[in-house]
């Protein structure tokens, strides 16, 4: 045993050695990786704690009572995102069609797909055949893709992929047409005692307790917060936003499983007032309305960079929907708007005046950098053509129109919105054709 213990004592020199590296190595790597997951805590810690500056951070609420103390220039200040450089996944299979390239197809057999006076929910906004259009063809046009079709509408199915979820719409009025249009396409399926509308609010929610679902709009017209969030009064001259902070909305948007924003028309109604949440004494900067979307998009983008696991959360963003407000960009024989327009523009790859191309390249450089975290709904080019879909003069206005306006209907005319049945239900044809 002495034998076999000084062989082992005058063999371990170098094994001794060779330990004492390892052990050093060991130590260097050990201490490598605290320093590497210090650093990455720290930096985890310092974007929660951005986010919460720009996302949750807002000490005094704006509300439609909110006024500027003074106004600046702008500073340059900017919010704190920059995005990452994504690109959307490209699938091993078959090119994904283009569904937004197509045209529209009279169709009187499959449309229109709900019926006007079968929608409790109906908006007098909305209602044109109700307040007096005595043409109907803007009901019966499909959109037919170029190369491929649409998946078509079925409520029963939609509600099936809504079982147990709540898909929300956020933005202004465009997006709550689009909204209503979802709910009049599914409602009549569900049984009286199962459905329920909450009254008109900053959220407001359609509940199918059979599905365990709820079709939901949320007032934000800005995305971000600002003066104009009450969903009732909030026709303001001074637009004042919170360009770092989108608390109010976010607080509820921020467990919907699905989710549709849009923003764009409030932009663009002259400058808007900067109040960043930091500001304590009411001081304002003002912008132009491109530039401060741009501040609202990238806080917004945020949030869906930070928070949105794709397979967990659906999130659709719906493009600029186009105005008709002036004929001679599709007749430069006629002067007026889409007052009694009654068909579409035939022209391909029409493009309006009102559809602000800058604005469009802006948020797609934004929406590109979200990559796969957010599914572009591309309204625009196809809504193009429907100059024949607005309300017009056939809706609800809720100011009292003068005796000169009612002699001259294009000057009251309505080519904003939409009349449903009509475009949105499209709209949401291709949220259904994506989910």
């Amino acid at each position: 045993m002495v034998q076999v213990w000084k062989w082992g004592r005058r063999r371990s020199t170098f094994p001794l050695i060779s330990l004492i590296f390892m052990l050093l190595i060991t130590a260097t790597i050990l201490f490598n990786e605290f320093k590497i997951q210090h650093f990455h805590h720290n930096q985890s810690s310092d974007h929660h704690l951005h986010l919460q500056h720009t996302l949750n951070f807002s000490p005094v609420e704006l509300d439609r009572f909110t006024t500027c103390s003074s106004t600046v220039k702008y500073s340059g200040r900017e919010v704190g995102w920059g995005g990452n450089h994504r690109y959307l996944p490209v699938s091993d299979g078959e090119k994904e069609c283009d569904v937004f390239s197509g045209k529209w197809v009279f169709d009187n057999t499959s449309y229109p797909l709900h019926n006007e006076s079968h929608c409790p929910y109906m908006s007098d906004q909305l209602a044109c055949h109700k307040h007096g259009r005595p043409d109907l063809g803007y009901q019966y046009w499909r959109w037919q893709p170029n190369h491929c079709n649409l998946k078509r509408w079925n409520a029963t199915e939609m509600w099936e992929k809504l079982r147990g979820k709540r898909l929300m719409f956020v933005g202004d009025s465009l997006n709550r047409g689009q909204w209503i249009s979802m709910v009049c396409l599914l409602q009549s399926v569900i049984p009286a005692e199962m459905k329920s509308m909450s009254p008109n609010a900053h959220l407001t929610i359609f509940r199918a307790e059979n599905y365990n679902a709820s079709v939901e709009f949320l007032w934000a017209p800005l995305l971000v917060d600002s003066n104009s969030d009450d969903p009732v009064n909030h026709r303001l001259s001074d637009r004042i936003i919170r360009p770092d902070s989108a608390t109010r909305h976010l607080s509820k948007w921020e467990n919907a499983d699905i989710l549709v924003f849009n923003t764009y028309l409030w932009w663009r109604q002259g400058p808007v007032k900067l109040m960043w949440s930091s500001e304590e004494n009411g001081v304002c900067e003002e912008l132009d309305g491109r530039p401060a979307m741009e501040l609202a998009m990238k806080t917004w983008a945020d949030w869906v960079d930070s928070y949105v696991d794709p397979l967990e959360k659906r999130v659709f963003f719906v493009t600029m929907s186009p105005t008709h407000m002036r004929s001679q960009e599709w007749n430069p024989e006629r002067q007026g708007n889409c007052y009694n327009e009654t068909n579409p523009i035939t022209q391909e790859n029409y493009w309006g005046n009102d559809s602000d191309v800058p604005t469009m390249r802006m948020v797609e450089k934004i929406l590109s950098r979200l990559g796969s975290k957010v599914r572009v709904l591309n309204i625009t080019q196809l809504s193009e053509y429907r100059k024949d879909g607005h309300p017009s003069i056939y809706r609800k206005f809720w100011e009292t129109l003068s005796p000169e306006q009612l002699s001259k209907p294009e000057s009251y005319s309505d080519c904003i919105h939409w009349c449903l049945p009509g475009v949105p239900d499209v709209w949401n044809e291709l949220l259904f054709h994506f989910l």
